[in-house]
């Protein structure tokens, strides 16, 4: 009796840790997933008589080789290009002209891929149809594919004559290895160039099916007769299977083993950059550190910060800026610094000092933690105000962290003490490698020599 006491206590024990380990949805937020494996997740927002449809899949740069750098986002651009229902792109754009369709556009980033478009929420079944059609329907014309692939090559030279750009491609090659490609969705001339319409087809098979799909319809609709409509047309999508990070694995990114300096000359550079990145956490190994990450990130940025008196306020600085990139595989902490063209070799024994310091007790206060928790919390309740791009937010969360993540978020982040913060600076920041990029221009570079300063040693 006393054992099965025991293991009653146990299990009770167990799923009351589950139920709070889950978020609950806030009052206006409604969940469903389909049969086929679709998460349906319903905002209503009465305010104005508008709906937002997004549609996300876990897909992009990370799930592509280098060979097929960038198609995902080139399958996504031919979604507008004609399906069963209209014949071409000018057929789509006016029947969106006909339902009032508005911010209509697509995205692939590092970690997912979305379509969203806002119209009236009268013509809502209308809309669900119409992104129905065009997400599992599409031409996937020979001559479009062709004209597309010229415009994002296009797109790729116009980036390229933008000197930070040539910083941050060589960035993603020092920090992230041969895996640099899964760090940008736009891909390279090279790799745009050969792709195929087979390899288009392999995305669509592999990634964009319901049981890898969230869709959010958010505004002035009704929970219940929105699922009815959903099921309705999305229904008889057919799931791919198996989870597809499963049965095709993403490789782990190799640590940094020792700091790595490079420099980038540049004609068209009119001021010096220096960027700095650390490899930081992900959502799978170590949310605690992203809630810490945000309000850090938060604090040194403000013109009170240590960083910013001994940068800006003595001169050796312009401007600078600190961020980290929350996803679910290995987020970047990237560090941005205009020095004084005058001082750049100070600047950089400065930034050396101060990531040093930044693992201290003191770099940062009780007071800079509470101002930066309430600041965020703010920001975040002012992206609740505008359901068509709240939406997109949340799509966001939940490709590259989860729902109960976003859900969660603010609760969580009151939570996060002055060891917690201190605690990720030491174990992502002060004492981890990094890598330094320095551009600058050839002239400039003669003068300063940045070989005999901007190295590790």
């Amino acid at each position: 009796m006393m054992r099965k006491f025991y293991l009653a206590a146990l299990f009770l024990s167990f799923v009351t840790m589950v139920l709070h380990a889950q978020s609950k949805l806030q009052n206006n937020m409604f969940l469903k997933k389909l049969p086929n494996g679709l998460d349906v997740l319903v905002v209503e927002d009465n305010t104005v008589p508008l709906a937002t449809l997004v549609m996300t899949f876990k897909a992009g740069a990370f799930t592509e080789s280098q060979n097929s750098s960038g198609i995902t986002a080139l399958y996504l651009n031919m979604l507008a290009k004609g399906n069963k229902d209209y014949a071409n792109q000018e057929d789509l754009d006016y029947h969106e002209g006909q339902l009032g369709i508005q911010l209509s556009n697509s995205t692939t980033a590092e970690e997912y891929s979305r379509t969203y478009f806002t119209l009236p929420a009268a013509e809502l079944k209308e809309g669900l149809d119409f992104m129905n059609t065009e997400i599992r329907f599409a031409k996937m014309s020979p001559v479009e594919f062709q004209k597309e692939k010229e415009i994002i090559c296009n797109e790729i030279k116009s980036k390229q004559s933008s000197p930070s750009f040539a910083l941050s491609v060589a960035m993603l090659h020092h920090l992230w290895g041969n895996l640099y490609n899964r760090k940008t969705a736009l891909g390279t001339e090279e790799s745009i160039r050969a792709a195929t319409n087979t390899d288009a087809d392999s995305v669509k098979t592999k990634y964009f099916n319901p049981n890898n799909a969230l869709l959010i319809v958010g505004g002035d609709v009704k929970h219940d007769a929105t699922f009815a409509l959903v099921e309705k047309i999305y229904g008889d999508w057919t799931p791919g299977g198996s989870d597809p990070s499963k049965k095709w694995p993403i490789p782990e990114f190799k640590p940094l083993n020792k700091s790595d300096y490079y420099t980038v000359e540049s004609p068209l550079s009119k001021s010096p950059l220096i960027e700095v990145n650390w490899q930081g956490p992900d959502t799978r190994n170590d949310i605690p550190a992203t809630y810490a990450a945000d309000i850090f990130s938060y604090i040194i940025n403000q013109a009170s910060s240590k960083l910013s008196v001994a940068l800006i306020q003595s001169g050796l600085a312009t401007s600078f800026n600190i961020s980290y990139l929350t996803l679910k595989y290995r987020g970047p902490i990237t560090l941005y610094i205009r020095p004084n063209p005058l001082k750049v070799k100070e600047c950089m024994v400065e930034v050396k000092k101060q990531i040093e310091l930044m693992s201290q007790d003191d770099y940062i206060s009780e007071e800079q933690i509470a101002t930066a928790k309430r600041m965020i919390e703010i920001a975040k309740i002012r992206q609740e105000e505008i359901t068509s791009d709240y939406t997109k937010t949340i799509s966001f969360w939940w490709a590259t962290a989860s729902l109960d993540y976003f859900i969660g978020y603010r609760d969580n982040l009151q939570k996060v003490s002055h060891a917690d913060i201190r605690q990720y600076v030491e174990k992502y920041i002060s004492k981890k490698p990094y890598c330094a990029g320095l551009l600058l221009s050839p002239e400039l570079s003669k003068q300063l020599n940045p070989e005999a300063f901007f190295t590790s040693n």
